[in-house]
């Protein structure tokens, strides 16, 4: 992405949706972006991912390590979040 890091972030009401469903927050979601490792995804877009020390549980099971992981869509003012995946282990 191109100076990716000072644009404001913006989740689409997909991205919110699956924030929920998948159990991650809006701040997580921010520093996956600003912090995680980057990596091209389908369409122009780009996948963050980082992994959060979560040790707790999740959908009845314990994991220790909650790995965020946004699909961003790059727009002229902002970083548009079109959908999150979360992977627990």
């Amino acid at each position: 992405m191109s100076d990716a890091a000072g644009k404001p972030v913006r989740l689409s009401m997909h991205a919110r949706e699956q924030c929920i469903e998948r159990g991650a927050t809006e701040a997580e979601v921010v520093q996956a972006i600003r912090e995680g490792d980057a990596e091209p995804a389908k369409r122009g877009r780009t996948l963050f991912r980082y992994n959060f020390a979560f040790n707790s549980t999740w959908q009845g099971r314990h994991y220790a390590i909650k790995q965020v992981a946004p699909v961003v869509a790059e727009e002229p003012g902002e970083l548009v979040v079109v959908t999150v995946y979360t992977y627990y282990f």
